[in-house]
């Protein structure tokens, strides 16, 4: 089965230029990036970092790839991006950009121990482009497990909770989306935050890209 159809749960969202001075003022939202993910969190005194996985941009470096890296119960697997440019009106230096991410596979078992469940995506993409007129974002998800029956489409900033013995032991935000002054956006595709009934403290991201309008 290709990738493209294992894919679902699509969502996408634009931030136009023209009316982007309604958004209260936010850090500058870079020209264009995209990784697999990244993670940042404590438990029982041991510190997990997995920086951004396989992170590309528009300036530098425009493609990255990334094998499995697997610490603290966070595995990402088979990262692919790329950030590009393409000139549409060489005489007026008029650009687009595009700026992607793909991953073969995420997985969070880090819960477990606390009675959560396994977190398993087989398959995600999140894609950031840009034009002078302003930005859009759009994600894609398959074979999701540990986290099933989202809403078809999933709004933006939604939020689920997983819970196992300990209570609430963090919550999922999927289609986590920033927006900034001139066009600018920025995507989480999934944002998991630990909450205290898990013995950790900090948080994984799964799928991130940002772009801004072009000059």
């Amino acid at each position: 089965m290709t990738r493209k159809a294992r894919l679902g749960f699509v969502a996408a969202a634009l931030a136009a230029a023209l009316t982007a001075g309604a958004v209260p003022a936010l850090a500058a939202t870079p020209p264009g990036v995209a990784s697999g993910g990244s993670a940042a969190f404590t438990r029982a005194g041991v510190r997990t970092t997995i920086p951004e996985v396989a992170r590309c941009a528009v300036n530098g470096p425009t493609s990255a790839t990334s094998d499995t890296i697997t610490q603290g119960g966070v595995e990402f697997d088979g990262v692919t991006s790329t950030c590009a440019t393409t000139v549409v009106d060489p005489a007026h230096s008029v650009t687009t950009t595009k700026s992607e991410a793909t991953g073969d596979r995420f997985e969070l078992s880090a819960l477990i121990a606390s009675g959560g469940p396994r977190v398993v995506i087989t398959d995600y993409r999140v894609t950031c482009t840009a034009t002078r007129d302003g930005s859009a974002v759009g994600w894609a998800v398959g074979g999701l497990a540990g986290l099933t029956g989202l809403p078809s489409p999933v709004p933006r900033d939604y939020v689920r909770e997983i819970r196992g013995d300990g209570g609430l032991l963090a919550t999922a935000t999927f289609n986590e989306i920033t927006l900034s002054r001139g066009g600018g956006i920025a995507l989480n595709m999934l944002h998991l935050r630990f909450q205290p009934g898990s013995g950790m403290a900090g948080d994984v991201v799964v799928g991130a890209t940002a772009c801004a309008a072009t000059p």
